[in-house]
């Protein structure tokens, strides 16, 4: 049996299975070894593969059924989120840090959108369509949504998937920082997101990166005279 130090066995099974989905380039749907199979390969206990098998399914990397086993499933950051805001480059992050990751971020992947963007017209009714839920919303608790689905949907339009990952674990912003949130001008936030999308469309890249660093360091300006 395999020496398994430090680490709990079922949290050691977790990774192999993890490494067998990536060396396998296994997709959603496909099927995994059953558990009998995953112990026997492992030369441990079907309880220490059923443990690992729960936590992996509690992320929605494995989905578990009677008829079809065990199959690859659809990772839910939602679900591990809340978990990663205790870690300590998030947790013990200045304000100031996050808001520069953000810009970092967001900017980043702005010259991708403009030529996405060039290429399919719909990223853009789908940005305008945004703003325009933003003219009609009231209340704070709906601008914060249309904000975060802003941002998200700009990244999104860059086509780089894991920018738009990244962009969801720092949200942890938009809790720590919620007072700052709602002191904002939410009429300014309109216009700035309109002048990006307009920017982007006319693929003036230095304007877009302007007037996403300005409305980002808004919070920057909010935070320090609160101070």
């Amino acid at each position: 049996m395999p020496t398994f130090a430090r680490k709990r066995i079922s949290d050691v099974v977790a990774d192999r299975i993890r490494e067998h989905i990536l060396a396998n380039d296994l997709k959603i749907g496909d099927r995994l070894p059953t558990e009998h199979q995953f112990a026997d390969r492992l030369g441990v206990s079907r309880l220490a593969v059923r443990e690992a098998t729960k936590s992996l399914e509690f992320v929605g990397l494995v989905e578990a059924s009677p008829r079809r086993g065990l199959t690859v499933g659809q990772f839910d950051l939602e679900r591990v989120t809340p978990f990663l805001r205790l870690h300590p480059a998030i947790r013990e992050a200045t304000p100031a840090q996050l808001l520069d990751t953000r810009i970092v971020i967001e900017t980043g992947g702005l010259p991708y959108t403009i030529q996405r963007m060039r290429e399919n017209p719909a990223i853009r009714a789908e940005l305008d369509a945004i703003v325009a839920q933003f003219r009609k919303e009231k209340t704070v608790a709906g601008w914060i949504e249309l904000d975060v689905a802003f941002h998200r949907s700009l990244l999104e339009a860059s086509g780089l998937a894991p920018l738009v990952a990244f962009n969801d674990l720092l949200q942890v912003f938009f809790l720590r920082f919620r007072e700052s949130v709602k002191c904002v001008e939410w009429q300014e936030v309109i216009e700035s997101h309109q002048r990006i999308i307009d920017a982007l469309a006319d693929g003036t890249l230095d304007e877009a990166c302007t007037v996403l660093r300005n409305h980002i360091d808004s919070h920057r300006q909010r935070m320090e005279a609160a101070s």
